[in-house]
């Protein structure tokens, strides 16, 4: 990588997180740490205003701007190809965000690097998630985002059917099914639902807020501890 490459890249690191080690930055750009701390005080000294030392980290000034990005032919190609799969897997709101957001990008891309990110040779089928669904999906993540609770009807794997008040808290997609996240009310404990089993879905006026024990990162050490014991090499639904 050309150090004005580097220099502009360690930039968008620092500007992108609210702190960030050397250790960590000199991993991401495959440098030393005494490279890293070179180039943030030649930085500094450029009038960038990065603040934080070395053994602390660093945090971009308020009030930094970085003129229009310009992407390379990869880096296009791949928000390319993101783009197309996330308009088959996610709900129709994000799936739309998504393609406005790439169709900015790619009006202001040079037009030889415009006509090679059109004409990539990655298709992505028309197979993604049943119109339903995707709606459905859509609904839960709202919810979520907006601490709502839920009542629905549910389907397990045995067909056994059960109504619960849910605390959405997150919707996680494992490669062609999306599960919810939630703390279950009826059973006091996290449990997973497949999106394309929930039968039925209302949205409650009752929200919640965020309880020791009850939250996504809660939930989310709860299924790592799964996985680390072999437990989780699956999405689970409940039972």
């Amino acid at each position: 990588m050309r150090r004005a490459d580097r220099l502009f890249t360690l930039v968008q690191l620092i500007r992108g997180r609210r702190l960030s080690t050397a250790a960590w930055l000199a991993q991401r750009l495959e440098v030393s740490l005494r490279t890293v701390y070179r180039d943030v005080a030649d930085l500094q000294q450029q009038g960038v205003p990065i603040e934080g030392e070395a053994g602390v980290g660093y945090r971009m000034g308020r009030g930094f701007e970085l003129p229009p990005l310009m992407f390379t032919q990869e880096e296009a190609m791949a928000l390319a190809a993101a783009t197309r799969m996330a308009q088959q897997w996610l709900d129709p709101a994000m799936a739309r965000a998504a393609g406005d957001a790439f169709s900015r990008v790619v009006s202001v891309l040079p037009a030889s690097l415009r006509s090679q990110v059109q004409g990539m040779a990655l298709v992505v089928p028309p197979v993604g998630l049943d119109a339903a669904v995707a709606q459905r999906l859509q609904t839960l993540r709202e919810a979520a985002q907006a601490r709502c609770k839920l009542e629905v009807r549910y389907r397990d794997a045995s067909e056994q059917r059960s109504q619960r008040v849910l605390r959405p808290l997150g919707c996680f997609y494992w490669g062609r099914v999306w599960t919810l996240g939630a703390w279950c009310e009826t059973r006091r404990d996290f449990r997973s639902f497949r999106v394309d089993r929930i039968d039925q879905l209302q949205v409650l006026d009752t929200r919640f807020a965020d309880e020791p024990g009850r939250t996504l990162q809660d939930l989310l050490r709860h299924v790592e501890a799964e996985r680390q014991a072999g437990l989780c090499a699956a999405p689970a639904s409940d039972a």
